[in-house]
């Protein structure tokens, strides 16, 4: 009996061995030809805790690609991959908006008439919005294609092929879908009092443990991969306020959005909206987002002064949807009047913001979607996130601005039609 125990403990770490042998000699044969074909790419996992556990090449790309022959065997890792060591934070991620980012890049009508180049990944709005678990079928049809991105999410935050957390805590790794345009909380973010400080407190002009809020710290809390605010990206939300002026306001807006008609009948958009969680649905919703936020506010403010902040906020959205609605109005009123005419590419003869600057629309309408997708925006992200010029300047004052423009500009069409 003695004998067979100790064959079989023998016989046991024989296995063992022979596997940390083969996980090596695996790990060996990707090294050996990466280190020539891709060096940098072998230094980024040698410095990375994957190298430090033994979570060699082979466990996340399989172990077929064993030449240069026979590279299109690599399998190239999704989050489900991830998920098998990692599986608390995918949960997380895939209760988040950033899942839902490939969602409603494909929603809207105008990624289907952009240049491909500018889908596929790296590039234009594909470059940030690759990010969402997506189904056998998608890949497919996306490998297909030919497309090289859109595999997996969490190289985004956390880059290939370090990995690196502390890489995705810094409010830096942000910055690259979080900027420009029309979402520009990198920069309000950066030149904030919040942004300042974290600055001053990395190069040591602060104390080690002096309050520095990060993106993170505020969006992604305790460290969780679940992000979501109250108001969403696009600041309209349901059921609409008790306020009847904002209510008819945000109505129109939610007609400029598609999501209702011009009769202000639901459309098939706000499905894709509901299904894209782009807003919180119930008050019960809102204000779970709401004090979620409160709750991390209070961690360097009072609950008062969180409180009456963030309302500033919401009434600074309730200011621009009045400007909004009024351009909308005045457009939506040329195409009533006959004055323009519905571009081949719309539903209705009725504004579109979801069709962006496409060719064929008016420049009246190009001005009005600039004031909505640019300086709306700033105006009450910049209240958000703490930063006066923003919210003023690159936004308030310039919604104004466009608001006179698209006065005028409709006086002129409305003058050239009479005569």
């Amino acid at each position: 009996m003695k004998r067979i125990i100790i064959f079989f403990f023998t016989s046991l770490i024989t296995l063992i061995l022979m596997a940390g042998i083969t996980l090596a000699e695996e790990g060996k044969v990707c090294i050996g030809c990466h280190r020539v074909v891709t060096p940098l790419m072998v230094k980024d996992w040698q410095s990375s805790e994957h190298s430090d556990n033994e979570v060699t090449c082979d466990v996340c790309h399989g172990s077929e690609h064993k030449s240069k022959k026979t590279s299109h065997l690599a399998r190239m890792p999704d989050e489900n991959i991830c998920a098998e060591c990692h599986e608390e934070q995918f949960n997380q991620f895939t209760k988040g908006k950033h899942n839902l980012g490939w969602t409603s890049l494909n929603a809207l009508p105008i990624t289907h008439m952009e240049p491909d180049e500018l889908m596929e990944g790296g590039k234009g709005c594909g470059g940030c919005h690759n990010m969402g678990v997506k189904s056998e079928a998608q890949k497919k049809e996306l490998r297909e294609k030919g497309y090289t991105y859109r595999t997996n999410s969490c190289d985004e935050c956390h880059t290939r092929h370090t990995f690196s957390k502390k890489e995705a805590q810094d409010p830096k790794a942000c910055r690259t879908c979080h900027m420009g345009f029309d979402h520009p909380q990198w920069e309000m973010y950066e030149s904030s009092k919040h942004g300042v400080r974290y600055q001053l407190k990395e190069i040591g002009r602060l104390p080690k443990d002096a309050a520095a809020p990060t993106c993170q710290f505020c969006h992604l809390p305790n460290g969780t991969h679940t992000n979501k605010v109250a108001w969403g990206f696009l600041a309209v939300r349901l059921p609409l306020p008790k306020d009847k002026q904002w209510a008819k306001d945000q109505t129109a807006i939610l007609k400029a959005l598609g999501v209702l008609d011009p009769e202000g009948k639901p459309t098939a958009r706000l499905d894709v909206v509901k299904a894209a969680d782009m807003v919180r649905l119930t008050e019960e919703d809102w204000q779970a987002e709401r004090k979620k936020m409160i709750k991390t506010c209070k961690k360097c403010h009072s609950e008062k002064y969180a409180t009456g902040e963030l309302e500033k906020g919401d009434q600074m959205i309730r200011k621009t949807d009045r400007l909004m609605a009024e351009a909308i109005n005045i457009v939506a009123d040329l195409y009533k009047d006959g004055i323009l005419k519905k571009p081949t590419h719309y539903t209705y003869a009725y504004p579109d913001f979801l069709h962006f600057y496409q060719t064929g629309g008016s420049y009246i309408e190009q001005v009005l979607f600039k004031m909505y997708m640019k300086h709306r925006m700033r105006t009450y992200q910049g209240v958000f996130h703490a930063n006066p010029d923003y919210a003023y300047w690159y936004g308030w004052a310039a919604m104004t601005k466009s608001l006179d423009e698209v006065k005028k500009i409709a006086k002129d069409l409305r003058f050239k039609k009479r005569r």
